[in-house]
C-alpha cells in the first residue's frame, strides 16, 4: 500500500491518493464521492485554468510581493507552462458531475500546482489554497475558466473551420457562374437559378453565423476573478481583477477585461448562453446545407442527382454499389446536439440562488463540446465532401429544360392567369410550355422564343 500510495490531508483529514499523480486530498475525495458518468471535465476547461493560475499569481507578485515571493510566483508559472501545454493531464481526473460551482476541479488545479511546483523546487514551499488560490474563489475562478476556454476555442479552432469551409464554397461559385439550374422552393419546382447563386447562399450563411458568433465574443471576454467568494472581492488587494484580467490577455492573445459588476459575473451566465445561441445560429445554417448538399445528390438515377458528391465508403452491407451521403449525415447529427446542447445550457443558466450559479460544469461541459464538435464537423465536411461537389449540368439542363416555372417569365406579356392555363396545360397533356402557349394561341412562336430565356432570368 505504501508503495503505491501516500498520504494527503486537507480541513477534513487525511486520505490516501496515488503515490504518481500530483492531485492532493481533496481531488481524491471528490474521485471517490462522485463516480457519476464518463464526462471528465472537458481539457479546455483544465488549459484555461493554467491560464488563469499564471495570470493570478503575476497579479500577486505585483500587488502582494511580501506573500507572493518571485520564488513561488515563478514556481507557480512553470507548473501552469506544463498544464497549458497539455504534459500533466491525467493529473485531472474529475468528472463533470461533480459540485455545480467547480470548486473540486478549481482545487484539483491548486494541489497539482502545489505539488508539482515542490517536486521542482525539492521542498515544501506552496500550499494549494494560501498560495495558488491566493487571492481567489473557486467561485470567481471557475467562471473565468469558462469565458477564457469558450473564447480561445470559438476565436481559434471554431472560427478558423468555418471560414476554410467558406472559401471552399467561395471556390465552387467561381468555377459555375455559369452552370444554370432550376431552383425549388417548397419542394416544388421555382424559376431558374445559378448553382454559384445557390451555393452563395449557403456561403452566406457560414459568414453571418461568423459574425454573429464573434459579436457574442465581446461578453465573454469579461472576466469574474477579482469578485472571490460572493463578488465583493474579499481576500483580494484592490485591483487584483483587474490586473489579473490583463494578464490573461497577455497570455492569450485576446482582449479580456475585468467584468466591472462582479455580482453579476458570479451568478448570472447570460454572456455564454448569447455565445451558444449564436452557435446554434450556425448549427441550424450547417443541418441547412446538408440537407440541401444530400438532396440535390440523391440518386444516382432515381433522385435529384444535381451534383455528385465523392464517394468515401461503402453505403450498405446487402446492396452492392451503394454509395451514402455520409458526411451530410455527420454534420446532420452534431447540428441535432448543438441545439439539444442550447436547451442544457439555457436551463443551467436560469438556475442557481442569490450569488451563485451551480451549474457551471453542465454549463461548460455542453458548451465546449458543441465548439468541438462544430469544429470537427465543419472540417470533415469540407475536406470529404464540399472539396468535391461537381455539378451534373446535363441532369440541371434536363430538368430545368422540363420545369414549368419558367413560365413565370411570361407574366408580364400574357398575365398570370393566362401564364397558369399555359402551366396546367403542359403539364396536364406532357407537351412543353412553348407547345401549350401556341395551342392557346397566347403568343406567336418568334415571341415566345424572344421571351422564354432562362439566361436572362436569374
Amino acid at each position: 500500500m505504501s508503495e503505491k500510495y501516500r498520504t494527503e490531508h486537507d480541513s477534513m483529514g487525511e486520505i490516501k491518493v496515488p503515490a504518481d499523480k500530483y492531485w492532493g486530498a481533496q481531488t481524491e475525495r471528490s474521485y471517490e464521492n462522485f463516480k457519476i458518468g464518463i464526462e471528465l471535465m472537458p481539457r479546455e476547461i483544465i488549459k484555461a485554468f493554467g491560464v488563469l493560475k499564471k495570470a493570478a499569481a503575476l497579479a500577486n507578485r505585483e500587488l502582494r510581493p511580501d506573500r507572493m515571493t518571485k520564488e513561488k510566483a515563478d514556481a507557480i508559472c512553470a507548473v501552469c507552462d506544463e498544464i497549458i501545454s497539455g504534459k500533466l493531464y491525467d493529473n485531472f481526473p474529475l468528472v463533470v458531475w461533480q459540485t455545480g460551482s467547480g470548486t473540486q476541479s478549481n482545487m484539483n488545479v491548486n494541489e497539482v500546482i502545489a505539488n508539482r511546483a515542490n517536486e521542482i523546487l525539492g521542498k515544501r514551499l506552496l500550499h494549494p489554497n494560501d498560495d495558488v488560490n491566493m487571492s481567489q474563489s473557486s467561485n470567481d475562478t471557475f467562471p473565468t475558466a469558462m469565458h477564457i476556454a469558450a473564447v480561445c476555442e470559438i476565436s481559434g479552432p471554431l472560427l478558423a473551420e468555418a471560414k476554410a469551409l467558406i472559401e471552399a464554397f467561395l471556390k465552387t461559385e467561381a468555377e459555375n457562374e455559369d452552370c444554370l439550374k432550376s431552383g425549388r422552393t417548397h419542394l416544388q419546382d421555382a424559376t431558374p437559378i445559378k448553382f454559384s447563386q445557390e451555393v452563395s447562399g449557403w456561403r452566406a450563411m457560414l459568414e453571418t453565423s461568423c459574425e454573429q458568433i464573434h459579436n457574442s465574443l465581446e461578453w465573454l471576454y469579461r472576466l469574474a476573478l477579482g469578485g472571490t467568494a460572493v463578488g465583493t472581492g474579499i481576500n483580494a488587494p484592490e485591483k487584483f481583477g483587474e490586473r489579473a484580467a490583463e494578464y490573461v490577455a497577455r497570455l492569450t492573445g485576446y482582449p479580456f477585461v475585468s467584468e466591472k459588476n462582479k455580482f453579476h459575473a458570479l451568478t448570472s451566465k447570460d454572456a455564454l448562453v448569447n455565445a451558444h445561441g449564436a452557435l446554434k445560429g450556425l448549427a441550424a445554417n450547417l443541418m441547412k446545407i446538408a440537407n440541401d448538399v444530400r438532396w440535390l445528390a440523391s440518386g444516382p438515377r432515381c433522385g435529384l442527382g444535381e451534383i455528385k458528391i465523392p464517394e468515401n465508403e461503402p453505403g450498405s452491407s446487402i446492396m452492392p454499389g451503394k454509395v451514402n451521403p455520409t458526411q451530410c449525415e455527420a454534420l446532420t447529427m452534431v447540428a441535432v446536439q448543438v441545439m439539444a446542447n442550447d436547451a442544457a445550457v439555457g436551463f443551467g443558466a436560469s438556475q442557481g440562488n442569490f450569488e451563485l450559479n451551480v451549474f457551471m460544469p453542465v454549463i461548460i461541459y455542453n458548451f465546449l463540446q458543441s465548439v468541438r464538435l462544430l469544429t470537427d464537423a465543419m472540417r470533415s465536411f469540407n475536406k470529404n465532401c464540399v472539396r468535391g461537389i461537381t455539378p451534373n449540368r446535363e441532369k440541371m439542363k434536363d430538368n430545368l429544360d422540363r420545369s414549368l416555372m419558367t413560365v413565370t417569365a411570361l407574366n408580364p406579356y400574357i398575365g398570370y392567369e393566362n401564364a397558369a392555363k399555359v402551366a396546367k396545360l403542359a403539364f396536364k397533356e406532357n407537351i412543353t410550355l412553348r407547345e401549350a402557349c401556341m395551342r392557346l394561341e397566347f403568343m406567336s412562336p418568334e415571341e415566345f422564343d424572344r421571351v422564354m430565356r432562362p439566361e436572362n432570368m436569374v
